[in-house]
């Protein structure tokens, strides 16, 4: 069987949902699961983008041994020193460059002939070789774009040294049929296909995506771009998971195999959706809760009897088990460290794991059990907080009475000096919300606010996103808690303490 390359760009592309900016810390943690997971590439963002960005690349590179590490660049020469510089420590590198090649992007966006297109594709891929031996090309909007010219500046760019050609349906546009047929075509045109790997990356904007990138693979794509939990802007990308299972459950009809740990799956789903605050649907395949659910009394008849009757993988093999984590507030700190170890969790210094391990202490006070969903949760709220906080949570009173207004009363640290502010709301949330607002005065927007429960029970942490916009940024704050009030408070001063530091806005580039 051939070999697909998984590459993955939930980082970059993923990264460019409206909120889902990681800081670079989160990025480095990101990049070790999908380490773990064997991806054979990850897209760790776009150097030029910001300062920030650069960072948090050279931070991936730094860190990551076994998967190739990669910066995009758009077709400029200070963009692509930048994506060389950040990608430098990587022991296997890859810059990726590219370039609008429809007609609509080059006339409207980049007001370029094509002829000059085609000449800073060439120069683009010859500097990013000079810096670089691993250099991908993609010309933007290629479902859009002209076959004539695809070819030429497919043709030209192999030339120049381009070991890897991305063909993007920027805009979600292409079926099934007609991507497949683009793929075979540019194959049979080009003198030089043989040379390169060819890739697909494919937007959902029809709900095609992973239908769509599957099609090129069996028109000899050998390279799939995708993102964890379909992740990115609009309507998101083709969903690793979803590629990944599909390719392993039907190989039989796609002849190809992958490098992917699927039992790494569920955990990467976990915790991208933790970090960017997007919760993964109920229903979505593969990693929803509900994946592996079977509510009818038939099917239930039926997997009880043979799982093969109504299940075509098993919820092990991505990395569903039984998650009940037999610890409880008597357990010690060594046993808390194994099953940390043993989730994939590692923690940069004996501070953070102490201060993990109390509040599992807290928690286990609060729930006779603790799963493994919990711990997650615990490890990535202490991890979301910046280093340096601004505002932290003292204490919190909140009461709500049938008949009488929901109220708050609540206490935050801002640089260390406490501050107590009351309101009263539509709800006690609502009303911690206007106390806080009334101490910080943000001036901030607030755009999301979701609640989703950690495990089941009512017992359960609650895990609460609040997205804030201010002047054109846009943050997520994530917080857990057993008492939502109390989780939602953290969030929104989480949120707060992101928007504080500068952390940057989301980089609404790339293909």
């Amino acid at each position: 069987m051939d070999n697909l390359i998984i590459f993955d760009t939930t980082m970059r592309d993923g990264e460019q949902s409206p909120g889902a900016s990681m800081t670079k810390d989160e990025k480095v943690r990101i990049g070790k699961q999908l380490e773990k997971m064997r991806v054979d590439v990850i897209e760790a963002g776009f150097a030029a983008a910001s300062p920030g960005d650069f960072d948090a690349i050279h931070a991936v590179a730094s860190v990551i041994k076994d998967s190739i590490v990669c910066s995009l660049a758009r077709a400029q020469v200070g963009d692509i020193q930048k994506a060389g510089d950040a990608i430098k420590p990587a022991a296997r590198g890859r810059i990726h460059t590219f370039i609008a090649t429809s007609p609509i992007h080059m006339q409207h966006k980049l007001r370029m002939t094509p002829d000059q297109v085609l000449v800073a594709a060439v120069d683009a891929v010859k500097f990013a070789r000079s810096l670089c031996d691993d250099v991908e090309f993609s010309a933007e909007d290629a479902v859009r774009s002209d076959m004539d010219f695809l070819c030429r500046v497919f043709e030209a760019v192999i030339k120049a040294g381009a070991k890897t050609i991305n063909v993007p349906d920027t805009v979600g546009y292409s079926t099934p049929e007609l991507w497949a047929e683009r793929f075979r075509t540019l194959m049979e045109r080009i003198p030089n296909a043989d040379k390169v790997v060819w890739s697909t990356h494919c937007h959902n904007d029809l709900g095609m995506a992973v239908a769509n990138s599957l099609a090129a693979v069996k028109a000899g794509a050998r390279q799939v771009e995708c993102t964890i939990n379909g992740l990115g802007e609009r309507a998101g990308n083709a969903a690793l998971e979803e590629i990944v299972m599909a390719l392993r459950t039907r190989k039989d009809y796609f002849n190809v195999e992958t490098r992917i740990d699927a039992t790494q799956i569920v955990p990467a789903s976990k915790l991208v959706s933790t970090i960017t605050g997007y919760p993964v649907q109920p229903n979505k395949a593969v990693v929803g809760a509900n994946a592996f659910a079977h509510e009818s009394g038939i099917h239930q008849d039926g997997v009880l009897k043979h799982r093969e009757t109504y299940e075509i993988m098993r919820a092990q093999d991505v990395g569903w088990h039984n998650n009940r984590l037999s610890l409880g507030k008597l357990s010690g700190r060594s046993a808390f460290r194994d099953r940390l170890k043993t989730l994939g969790i590692e923690l940069e210094s004996e501070v953070a794991l102490n201060a993990a391990f109390r509040k599992f202490k807290e928690l286990a006070d609060k729930k006779q059990e603790i799963f493994d969903e919990d711990i997650q949760a615990l490890v990535s709220d202490e991890a979301v907080t910046p280093e340096i906080e601004q505002f932290s949570l003292v204490a919190l009173t909140a009461h709500t009475e049938t008949g009488e207004k929901p109220f708050a009363r609540i206490v935050i640290a801002d640089h260390g000096k406490e501050k107590i502010s009351e309101a009263k709301g539509a709800g006690p949330v609502d009303a911690t919300f206007r106390a806080l607002e009334i101490i910080v005065n943000s001036g901030a927007e607030l755009q999301l606010y979701s609640v989703n429960n950690v495990t089941e029970g009512t017992d359960s942490q609650g895990e609460v996103t609040v997205r804030l916009s201010r002047a054109g940024r846009v943050v997520n704050g994530i917080g857990s808690d057993t008492d939502i009030v109390i989780a939602s408070a953290k969030a929104y001063l989480n949120a707060l303490n992101k928007m504080a530091h500068g952390e940057r806005m989301n980089p609404q580039m790339g293909d």
